[in-house]
């Protein structure tokens, strides 16, 4: 964590916004103030705000009618940890204060009590459906034991973990309290949306691998404090993969369990529960939050595909070598971590396909190169606007078609007609087509406005393939009034209709479904965490034991920076032999490093501070006898790379910096570059990965002038 950046726009406009992320700078017409946290301190310092807006604030700065009516802080929690539920229906109970009585969470008319301990007559609830407690049961609210729970984290607490003094965690929390706005609402198309201009955004390596669960908890918890969830000037979030429709973030909105918004957790039932994974990273069996979706596997524990080929944990089937490996517009050997033992593995695979344009690190072990049709030789319908939180600020929404600039050279083909010959030539046309009929191409080609749907029973071409997309799409934006094929899309090039800006915000759809938030007490994920480590424990699987101490219904915190100096002392080192923290971070320019090998781009980059070296604190460097532009080695116990030296005084004295993802030996231009990747130094590690199956960019590394190292 490089630091946080707290600023605000012009104080008549009312708008104050935290900042959590790991940039350098931050822009727009505004003051700010950089607050430098440890790494992976950020949980603490949040907690931080959390207990002053709980512990020293006054209730009335919070918005406790969001609270209370869109939230499940109302809940009574009885004393094993679950929600009280009604004999009968098994909702979750609430006390009314109105006819003082508990009531069913969603019984009409009622007042909720927002904080109190009440003896009511309910059954609780536990895992596997476990009746743990019945009869006259006291309960507290799940804001009471929020707020008992937060006691203990106070600015003095947070201050000694994450090194930023405690009256400034107290002037970051007040100041947010401040500019909430609460109470205040704005119109947006005719309709009244409460306004809330603060928000915490949550950086790379923030809310990744440890600690980043009790980050986003934290984040999420800040803004319904406030009654900035989901509406104008407030955090908006996130992007919809999981949970369908993939590409319609309001309709993602559906009833679940317990008045909540429904997620679909992977089942850790004992009759539902997968034992034997359908891949390699096993995520429908280790991550309930990874959902079964077809981003699921991109969103678990991706690296255990690679760590378990060599040995395979206890519980899951043997991890094997893939018999053919196709490789398409992805270069793993150089954005994975642990760079070397990537490649030595794809060394090891039997046969590899690779489709490229340019050679790269990941394809020079290909057995068999074929071109790949870039952008400007191919042939897409593209949804517009409104498909994630970065583009719900549209007006519009719709598609787009790519097609061909240019005629395809040589032997290039077009990757619609690549996949499809594929599946010919494997006997899965069925499958393949029923896919694309489902909306494996962007758009379900089965509509309330039509069905053009393709024939399971028949080989598509391409222009086959994207007429019935094109149709599908023009049905869905105009309700079946228009319907244009490939020819028309291709004349034309986009169609859009209005996006309405009250669609922006969820929280109206919320509102006019009877949704709850489900904050800030989770007590479904507690019960999952039981229930998955019971299966696990089942299947003789305890090497998961520290990532289900994650499963809680109240996150607790720590310094989660330790791990990282656990890592270094395991290797047989002394962390204060590594003092400083290695971050990465997303660059502008090279986005992860796909465009690498395009001269344009690197001119540009070469622009910009940092794309030419390692960002290092000037008085740190001074201190090592490091000037700007100097050649500088950078070395965990096990690795080491080299580059040049970018002095600037926006980084902890702790901290390097190294942006983008290089170190490149292959790809044209970019090998020439000199400049090292974090992955390289990062390994895999089982210790390093959190609940979710996520690992954060981060290393203990010790810095060193070039010519001293040697």
């Amino acid at each position: 964590m490089v630091g946080i950046w707290r600023h605000s726009r012009a104080r008549a406009r009312g708008m104050k916004r935290v900042q959590v992320e790991p940039h350098l700078s931050v822009t727009g017409a505004c003051s700010a103030q950089w607050v430098p946290l440890k790494p992976k301190t950020d949980a603490a310092f949040l907690f931080g705000l959390i207990h002053v807006m709980l512990h020293e604030a006054p209730r009335s700065s919070l918005d406790v009618e969001f609270l209370a009516r869109r939230t499940g802080s109302p809940y009574l929690v009885g004393p094993n940890g679950y929600f009280l539920r009604d004999r009968s229906s098994r909702k979750p109970l609430v006390w009314d204060g109105a006819s003082n009585a508990a009531h069913c969470h969603d019984t009409p008319g009622i007042t909720e009590a927002l904080e109190g301990s009440h003896e009511v007559d309910a059954i609780e609830v536990g895992a596997d459906g476990e009746v743990l407690a019945e009869g006259l049961l006291r309960g507290q609210t799940a804001f009471t034991r929020m707020v008992e729970h937060m006691r203990e984290y106070t600015p003095e607490w947070a201050a000694k973990v994450c090194d930023v003094s405690a009256a400034t965690i107290r002037q970051v929390a007040n100041e947010y309290l401040q500019h909430a706005c609460v109470g205040q609402t704005i119109e947006i198309d005719g309709k009244q949306l409460p306004y809330r201009p603060v928000a915490v955004s949550l950086g790379k390596t923030v809310n990744n691998g440890w600690g980043g669960f009790e980050s986003c908890w934290a984040r999420t918890v800040l803004a319904t404090l406030v009654g900035a969830l989901e509406v104008p000037g407030g955090t908006v979030g996130t992007t919809v993969r999981i949970v369908r429709p993939m590409a319609q973030r309001l309709e993602s909105a559906r009833p679940g369990p317990d008045g909540f918004m429904n997620y679909p957790l992977n089942p850790t039932d004992k009759e539902h529960w997968s034992a034997k994974p359908n891949i390699r990273n096993a995520y429908r069996s280790m991550v309930p939050l990874a959902g079964d979706g077809p981003w699921s596997q991109a969103l678990g524990p991706t690296h255990f595909s690679w760590m378990f080929l060599d040995a395979t944990p206890k519980g899951l089937p043997r991890v094997t070598f893939p018999d053919v490996w196709f490789v398409y517009r992805t270069n793993p050997a150089i954005s994975f971590w642990d760079t070397a033992a990537i490649a030595d593995k794809m060394a090891r695979f039997p046969f590899v396909v690779a489709f490229a344009y340019t050679r790269d690190e990941t394809n020079h072990f290909a057995d068999v190169l074929l071109p790949d049709a870039t952008d400007l030789e191919s042939l897409q319908l593209i949804r517009i606007g409104g498909t994630k939180y970065v583009e719900q600020f549209w007006d519009h929404e719709g598609y787009a078609l790519r097609q061909p600039a240019v005629a395809a050279r040589g032997e290039t083909r077009d990757f619609t007609e690549i996949a499809s010959e594929l599946a010919r030539r494997t006997g899965l046309t069925p499958g393949y087509v029923a896919a694309i009929n489902k909306g494996a191409a962007g758009v379900p080609l089965k509509c309330a406005a039509g069905d053009f749907s393709l024939d399971p029973a028949r080989d598509p071409d391409r222009d086959a393939i994207w007429d019935a997309v094109c149709r599908a799409a023009s049905a869905e934006l105009t309700d079946g009034a228009e319907i244009h094929g490939l020819d028309w899309w291709k004349e034309h090039g986009l169609a859009t209709r209005p996006f309405p800006r009250s669609d922006w915000y969820l929280y109206p759809t919320m509102v006019e479904r009877g949704l709850r938030f489900e904050l800030p007490y989770q007590e479904r994920l507690a019960r999952v965490g039981v229930e998955l480590g019971r299966r696990l424990h089942e299947n003789g699987m305890d090497w998961w034991d520290q990532q289900l101490h994650e499963y809680q219904a109240l996150p607790a915190c720590k310094d989660f920076s330790q791990p990282w100096s656990d890592a270094v002392r395991k290797s047989g080192s002394a962390p204060d032999d590594y003092p400083f923290w290695l971050l990465t971070a997303r660059s502008m320019q090279y986005a992860w490093g796909g465009n690498v090998g395009l001269q344009m781009i690197h001119e540009v980059a070469d622009n910009i501070a940092g794309h030419r070296g390692l960002i290092i604190n000037a008085a740190s460097a001074r201190d090592l006898g490091i000037a700007d532009g100097d050649a500088i080695e950078i070395a965990t116990p096990k690795r080491k790379v080299s580059g040049r030296a970018v002095l600037r005084q926006g980084v902890r004295p702790d901290t390097v910096l190294a942006i983008g993802q290089f170190g490149h030996w292959a790809t044209p231009l970019a090998k020439d570059f000199g400049v090292p990747s974090l992955n390289a130094l990062a390994g895999m590690s089982l210790d390093l990965t959190d609940a979710t199956g996520s690992g954060a960019d981060l290393v203990r590394v010790r810095v060193r002038k070039a010519k001293e190292a040697a």
